[in-house]
């Protein structure tokens, strides 16, 4: 026993060992980050917050390289220009736009490089700012530089969460009902729904009393607010990752809520109730159940997958 006890203390202290090393590596990442953004801005028109929200969104549409601090990429024929052909070299900012390239030299030590986070930022920030002067606001640059208005669009909302709350980890989740009240939900992803025309259900119901709260899963802000046929009374909540948190069927909303408002996890958004399937203030058609959703938007479109996984991980670690 005295040795089973000795080899569980031993198992137990190598998961905390591991965890506090990926920790303390999750909070040098975020500082590096941080530190590039604001050397970048120092030396832009840009702030911090605008650099981490577009180099987010890239992160959100690309990934980040297991090397690399930031995920914006830029073509490199764009980048290189007439040098394209030799882009594994590493060449001066001079010879680049020279050739007609983009590329230039963020960390003064004479060249352009494509794989040098600072020298991609800078880049990346100069072309931003010239695109804004061409285009009259930062918005419609954006919008031109993705050839999407919706970039732009998810490009300030994130950009409002950052200068927020003034930091870059915004990771924390919380479970969307408070746990000491009664609750019943399962898995009901792809269940059959008949009002408006055969359609499937793209969320989990949590069914509770009425006036259970609701609260906010994520950092984000409210980027709908108000009443829709199907959902009733909803809310949709856009966090930094560009997933978009809908909340639906809904008795009330917290007062003080508005389309703008910026939420954190646990924040009581509304309170649960039974209201859609019919014209504004239909409700009672259903018993009173929450509704909630998650759809990420990845570059091009934006598409709904099973919160079910995510509820649950949510729940078992909230107080």
């Amino acid at each position: 026993m005295r040795k089973f006890i000795q080899i569980l203390i031993l198992i137990l202290a190598i998961i905390l060992t591991a965890s506090l090393h990926t920790n303390a590596e999750e909070d040098t990442e975020y500082e590096d980050r941080m530190g590039l953004y604001r050397k970048t801005a120092a030396v832009t028109d840009l702030p911090w917050y605008t650099l981490a929200a577009m180099d987010q969104y890239e992160r959100n549409i690309h990934g980040v390289e297991d090397d690399r601090l930031i995920g914006i990429q830029i073509d490199p024929n764009t980048w290189f220009g007439l040098l394209s052909f030799d882009e594994t070299a590493k060449h001066t900012e001079g010879a680049i736009q020279l050739m007609g390239g983009k590329g230039m030299d963020g960390d003064g030590d004479g060249i352009a490089d494509i794989e040098n986070d600072e020298d991609v930022l800078y880049t990346y920030a100069s072309w931003i700012q010239e695109l804004t002067d061409e285009e009259g606001n930062l918005e419609k640059a954006l919008a031109t530089y993705y050839d999407r208005e919706k970039a732009a669009k998810l490009i300030g909302l994130i950009e409002n969460i950052f200068h927020e709350f003034n930091e870059l980890d915004l990771s924390e989740r919380s479970f969307i009902v408070p746990k000491y009240f009664n609750y019943s939900y399962r898995n009901t992803w792809g269940d059959r729904r008949g009002y408006g025309g055969n359609r499937i259900h793209e969320g989990t119901d949590i069914f509770a009393g009425y006036g259970t709260p609701v609260r906010s899963a994520s950092y984000g802000i409210v980027e709908i607010k108000g009443w829709n046929k199907y959902g009733g009374w909803r809310i949709g909540i856009r966090d930094i990752y560009n997933i978009y948190h809908y909340y639906a069927h809904l008795g009330r909303f917290e007062e003080g809520l508005e389309e703008g408002s910026i939420v954190e996890p646990g924040q009581t958004i509304g309170y649960v109730g039974s209201t859609g399937y019919g014209p504004e203030g239909t409700q009672g058609k259903f018993p009173p159940h929450l509704h909630y959703g998650i759809y990420k938007d990845n570059g091009k479109y934006e598409w709904a997958y099973d919160p079910y996984p995510s509820l649950k991980r949510w729940e078992r670690n909230s107080d």
